[in-house]
């Protein structure tokens, strides 16, 4: 049985608690779904997800815009990566994909809100590029000024839902000025002539992943979000709130690891006696414990602490995404030598985990790169 005292902790009001008692009965009896098509999953996922209700903290509501609640946003994914990976990625992928949307759009562009809120739209986030991944400042891709549109010219790679999203926020070269302050963002519909899905991306832990070419893709003007020249502060943004949110991912692929691994300490029997009373193993199962519990604390004070009003909380968020996936993944690599051959069976949950948790360290924010985020945050810079 998952340890789930920490929603007792003064991080957390009644909502939260509620929530997630709802969502872990659903998860229950509705996870994990069939992986054979991943993007058949994916879809059905997000109808799933949107059907029950569980799609509305992932934006604001047009009709009533609130603040964003990361902490509801890292109660869900914990919950959704104990049970199901995909699920996890599925629920993200519509928070991250309509992020600035939801917090700098028009209220005619947050119309699309109410269809990802609904899981009958799917969103994408696209800012990578095969040159300029950590290094967004030197994006290369431009979108140029004609009249009353934008032309956007230039690729995107490693986007996430690429290929299945039924609209994407792009990022794009204005040229307002040089560097970070010359990009803006485009609401930019997967239909709009001259989008096309370049490549399919296969990766370790299978989630849709695309590189996409744009060849003077034409937008109207209404389709900036924001001012132009603000696209690098508007994905800053976006990412300061849901960066938290992939630690509590990568806090709940841990927290099945853990769980897995009491269970398997206690039934398993080692010269005569279980597992559990080796000193070694009981130093492992301490150390993932104390894992575990350490990177709750610094994921839910990150969101807590943006829940409360603070603007910008770049230095707790990275702290959190940072120390939850690397630990995560070594309670998860404890895990796997807990379970000894089945480990590293193909099909086995904990062979799952240890191809989900790897690219958690990379995507929104390489762990280097979170370092260095820390180091100049430290320093006042």
């Amino acid at each position: 049985m998952t340890d789930r005292s920490f929603l007792n902790w003064p991080f957390f009001e009644q909502r939260h608690r509620d929530h997630a008692e709802r969502l872990e009965a659903w998860c229950q009896e509705n996870l994990p779904v069939d992986h054979s098509d991943i993007d058949a999953a994916c879809r059905k996922l997000v109808a799933m997800l949107g059907e029950a209700g569980f799609l509305k903290p992932t934006a604001v509501d047009p009709a009533d815009p609130q603040p964003l609640d990361v902490r509801m946003l890292c109660i869900t994914r914990e919950t959704l990566a104990r049970h199901d990976g995909l699920a996890d990625f599925a629920f993200a992928m519509q928070g991250l994909g309509t992020g600035a949307i939801s917090l700098f759009g028009t209220p005619e562009q947050q119309k699309w809100l109410d269809k990802t809120r609904a899981g009958k739209a799917l969103s994408a986030f696209a800012l990578s590029e095969p040159r300029s991944g950590s290094d967004v400042a030197n994006m290369e891709m431009t979108a140029t000024r004609d009249g009353d549109d934008y032309v956007l010219s230039g690729e995107k790679t490693w986007i996430s839902n690429g290929g299945i999203a039924d609209v994407y926020c792009v990022f794009a070269r204005t040229g307002e000025a040089p560097g970070a302050r010359g990009i803006s963002a485009f609401i930019v519909p997967a239909d709009s002539p001259g989008l096309i899905i370049a490549e399919r991306i296969d990766v370790v832990a299978p989630h849709p992943l695309a590189r996409l070419s744009f060849n003077d893709v034409r937008v109207p003007a209404s389709a900036l979000i924001g001012k132009a020249g603000d696209g690098f502060k508007l994905a800053m943004s976006v990412l300061d709130v849901f960066r938290s949110t992939v630690g509590a991912a990568a806090l709940g692929f841990a927290r099945r690891a853990l769980d897995e691994s009491v269970s398997r300490v206690r039934e398993r029997e080692l010269f005569g006696a279980p597992l559990f009373d080796l000193q070694m193993v009981q130093g492992h199962i301490a150390d993932m414990a104390l894992d575990v519990d350490a990177a709750a604390l610094l994921i839910y004070r990150a969101a807590w602490t943006k829940d409360e009003g603070a603007p910008r909380v770049t230095r707790e968020a990275a702290m959190a995404k940072l120390y939850a996936t690397d630990r995560a993944q070594k309670v998860i690599d404890k895990a796997v030598q807990l379970h000894g051959g089945d480990g590293v069976r193909r099909g086995h949950i904990i062979e799952s985990l240890y191809r989900e948790i790897r690219a958690l360290r990379i995507y929104e924010g390489a762990s280097d790169v979170q370092k260095v985020v820390i180091a100049r945050q430290t320093m006042g810079g």
